[in-house]
């Protein structure tokens, strides 16, 4: 994709009066010189896939390390008792996330969003909405462009592995991806997805790649429910109407430079956070 900012995506929405999934997917045909049902065919595997990653959740299994597992069953049955903090619909997308986090630790198929250890953010946003609403598809997939269109802006422009620039990049990158993708399903303007995503970003600067016992098991996988419900507050304050005070490009730049600057023990190394705890060590035993 050529897009170094979500402001040229913004400024090509509102001169080819285009929505900014329509603008990605053009960009995609441009690209690897394909078609539109090429192109979309390829997309549409994707969301498949990820609706098989949340479909065909074990809730009786547990990773080779013994870390993590099975905490996604216990939540899906304490959202069934119906008497969750949080309702419902936001129960429902804690229980993907975890679900989806753990089938990649359990070595099951996912979709990385951007990557495998944050690959339960974006199915956690959007499979949940889809079920409640009943939508096609078609939506879900042009809202997986939108999604595509912002993490690779911030690749281009900053980082999306945990190596380079902590978990800010991982989880947040993906968080500012479910964020934009959810605004378009709820029919947000280009503006409103760019803001979305920025927000969502915002909130997890800083955040450092810890792994216990290198593995992407702990924290990683409960991280990914904060990146889904940090996606949806984001969304629902840019659909409201409020903006991020720094530009989108800018957030991606700070986070950047945040990673620039953060010690390499906090990059997926092993050697710092909860890596080193006395529990965390503990766990390197194994």
């Amino acid at each position: 994709m050529a897009f170094a900012s979500l402001d040229e995506v913004i400024h090509l929405c509102e001169e080819q009066k285009q929505p900014f999934w329509k603008i990605i997917l053009q960009d995609d045909m441009n690209e690897r010189n394909v078609t539109q049902e090429a192109s979309f065919i390829q997309m549409k595997i994707l969301w498949e896939d990820m609706l098989r990653a949340a479909s065909l959740y074990d809730k009786n299994l547990k990773s080779n390390s013994g870390l993590v597992g099975q905490n996604g069953g216990r939540m899906e049955e304490y959202v069934k008792n119906g008497d969750t903090l949080c309702g419902s619909f936001m129960g429902k997308v804690i229980a993907t996330a975890l679900q989806v986090g753990e089938s990649n630790a359990c070595m099951k198929r996912i979709v990385a969003a951007p990557t495998a250890g944050a690959c339960g953010v974006l199915p956690a946003v959007l499979v949940p909405y889809y079920e409640e609403k009943s939508l096609p598809d078609e939506q879900l997939v042009q809202a997986l462009y939108t999604a595509a269109g912002i993490g690779q802006v911030i690749a281009l422009r900053a980082y999306i592995a945990g190596a380079s620039g902590g978990c800010q990049a991982e989880i947040g990158t993906a968080s500012a991806m479910a964020a934009g993708a959810i605004v378009q399903l709820k029919g947000g303007t280009a503006e409103q997805i760019a803001h979305a995503a920025a927000m969502a970003m915002k909130n997890l600067l800083g955040l450092v790649c810890d792994p216990v016992a290198g593995l992407v098991e702990v924290p990683c996988v409960k991280r990914n429910v904060v990146g889904a419900v940090n996606a949806l507050s984001a969304a629902d304050m840019a659909l409201a109407g409020i903006k991020s005070y720094i530009p989108p490009d800018q957030v991606f730049d700070a986070m950047k430079d945040v990673g620039d600057h953060m010690a390499s023990e906090l990059k997926e190394t092993g050697k710092g956070g909860l890596a080193v705890t006395p529990t965390g060590r503990e766990v390197t035993i194994f």
